[in-house]
């Protein structure tokens, strides 16, 4: 029986449409989930160092809308930062702080963290958030968060 004959133009033919096909979508993908990662890695640092309104300059839009909750949306990078400031400026105690999990995929970043301080306006806090990020050209454009009050 004769074996078939290997027609090596339509094995290299193959072999580049595999190559651009990883090239223009696969790779991207798979570089844009990188940057992504390191960017909410940055971030998450940033907060745990305690550099909450630096990472907010650094990592969200102009544009950006943030809730908690389903408290009333924040929209505007000038109205979402007067929050952060009063959130920041209010705290009275800090005691820690911590990253449970996070899971980074297609412009989306979900963090859980855990949180213990005391605020002058919300009392002792010690709980458990989401934090859910959706992002776009290396920036936070929506942020919800979502814990128990």
């Amino acid at each position: 029986m004769a074996k078939p004959a290997i027609h090596f133009k339509y094995i290299w033919i193959i072999n580049v449409a595999t190559l651009i096909l990883c090239f223009q979508f696969i790779l991207p993908l798979k570089i844009n989930t990188m940057d992504l990662r390191t960017n909410v890695d940055q971030l998450n640092q940033m907060i745990l160092e305690g550099k909450i309104l630096q990472a907010f300059e650094k990592f969200y839009a102009d544009d950006v809308v943030m809730q908690d909750n389903d408290y009333p949306a924040r929209a505007g990078k000038e109205i979402c930062r007067q929050f952060e400031e009063t959130f920041v400026n209010g705290l009275t105690e800090f005691r820690g702080a911590k990253i449970i999990s996070s899971i980074i995929s297609d412009g989306l970043a979900v963090t859980e963290w855990w949180m213990d301080y005391t605020h002058k306006d919300f009392g002792t806090r010690n709980y458990t958030r989401l934090a859910v990020q959706r992002w776009k050209n290396g920036k936070i454009v929506e942020e919800k968060f979502y814990y128990n009050n």
